[in-house]
């Protein structure tokens, strides 16, 4: 239910669609004579999608998730690496079946790099279908064609393909792997993605070693952006983690709205 009501909200609240619909209620107040309420409409869908298209808005609220939790240095010793899913283009590769990648690709590469660099640690791919309308593969059905095409060992890999939201990813992860006491766990995701991953294994009691990837921002951009379609997804990829992260706060999910390494 989580997964789907998530799913909803979002194809409402992404700012795109968004002023889309707003520009349809102004339309449709227009056609109705409330003037008042059509220029509401157009003029808000007009200032979302300037302020997303056009200038840092986007920047200035995912860096933050970004720098929350800096690269640590390598641990001498891996014993296993988690990395969640979101990675690959589902509905291609169900269909084509290969391993395409998706914007953030950058997990399952990372991971391909971590398994070479501690050839005993096992690799964790979570992540089931994530397509709420029509057929997709999970990361965790896609990721051991490029895995074991890249070098990792099939009997390395340790597969989680049921989960569809980040809190599944940690409880099904850990039912699978059952951590012990002692071992040392990467922990691999979108830096921005960080903060929410990082807190729910914590409240879980898996303790993992934070290793973001997948990087948006430099931390020096400047107020005008010239990309407007780098600014969108950029706007909505940030928009999406703050509403995941206070949704999750609320649900009672994690201890806070802004996680951090202090807990």
């Amino acid at each position: 239910m989580f997964f789907i009501l998530s799913k909803l909200f979002w194809f409402v609240a992404r700012p795109l669609n968004l002023a889309i619909f707003l520009l349809l209620a102004g339309l449709v107040a227009g056609m109705l004579g409330r003037r008042r309420l059509a220029t509401a409409g157009s003029a808000l869908a007009f200032l979302i999608l300037v302020l997303s298209t056009w200038s840092s808005i986007g920047v200035m609220m995912l860096n933050p998730l970004e720098e929350r939790f800096p690269k640590p240095p390598l641990p001498a010793k891996v014993d296993g690496i988690v990395v969640l899913g979101g990675a690959m283009d589902g509905a291609i590769n169900i269909v084509r079946g290969g391993y395409e990648l998706n914007a953030s690709g950058d997990r399952i590469v990372e991971a391909a790099v971590l398994a070479r660099r501690f050839p005993t640690a096992k690799v964790v791919v979570t992540g089931g279908p994530l397509e709420m309308i029509g057929e997709g593969e999970g990361d965790a059905d896609a990721a051991p064609r490029l895995l074991t095409a890249l070098g990792v060992s099939a009997d390395r890999l340790v597969l989680e393909n049921k989960s569809r939201t980040t809190y599944e990813n940690v409880i099904f992860t850990k039912r699978l792997v059952m951590p012990k006491p002692g071992e040392t766990w990467l922990l691999v995701t979108s830096a921005f993605h960080m903060p929410r991953a990082k807190a729910l294994f914590d409240r879980a009691g898996f303790p993992t070693v934070p290793w973001p990837v997948d990087y948006w921002t430099t931390g020096r951009e400047r107020l005008y952006r010239t990309s407007p379609g780098d600014n969108l997804e950029i706007t909505t990829k940030a928009l999406r983690e703050w509403t995941g992260l206070i949704a999750y706060w609320i649900a009672g999910r994690i201890d806070q709205p802004f996680p951090g390494p202090g807990g």
